[in-house]
């Protein structure tokens, strides 16, 4: 049994497929709780947000709740949490950064693209991306670099500034945050599996 249930753990599986659901009911409520704690996670970070002088964009740790969702709990669920997420700032919750919610502020794009980093680094932590820190460093620059690929672009267009000047006041002061967030994803998830004796 041992050996048949090892390769399991090794392709397709995420961290939260770890989490016990003995019957299919069971496994709903589960992935249910997941989402929302997802997206819960996701609106508590991004209040730990310090505004950039010149910039409309604030450093958070929202992008690190995203891609740490994401690669925990796989691409569906991880999809499903930042739809939550997204859906319910837009609604009026006010748990975006700084308290923002609704649609109509030039960071917004940041969220959108959040929300297909989130499923693309959940569909490669099914095929291992999580499990060592090499693998992790790239998985977590990939959706980093998402994020600003849907974010900067919109930021141009939203607050009516050239691409370049997006770039520099979107883009440019948050690389160190980002490059700091990514060392301490290689050190946790290559760990959790370790710990969990499950590492690919």
């Amino acid at each position: 049994m041992a050996t048949a249930a090892a390769p399991a753990t090794r392709t397709g599986t995420v961290l939260a497929d770890l989490l016990p659901a003995s019957t299919a009911g069971r496994a709903r409520v589960r992935d249910a709780a997941l989402v929302l704690g997802g997206a819960a996670l996701t609106g508590i970070t991004a209040q730990i947000a310090v505004p950039v002088p010149g910039s409309p964009v604030p450093v958070s740790g929202q992008t690190f709740a995203v891609l740490l969702v994401g690669t925990a709990l796989g691409a569906r669920r991880g999809f499903l949490s930042l739809a939550l997420y997204a859906a319910a700032g837009m609604a009026g919750m006010p748990w975006f950064a700084e308290g923002r919610s609704g649609a109509a502020f030039p960071s917004f794009g940041y969220v959108l693209g959040m929300l297909l980093a989130a499923t693309v680094v959940g569909a490669l932590a099914r095929r291992g991306a999580d499990r060592s820190v090499l693998r992790t460093a790239g998985t977590m620059a990939l959706g980093s670099a998402i994020v600003y690929a849907v974010g900067v672009p919109y930021l141009a267009l939203a607050a009516h500034m050239p691409l370049s000047e997006a770039v520099a006041v979107g883009l440019t002061p948050f690389l160190i945050g980002d490059a700091l967030k990514a060392a301490l994803a290689m050190g946790a998830l290559p760990a959790a599996w370790k710990l969990l004796g499950r590492r690919g």
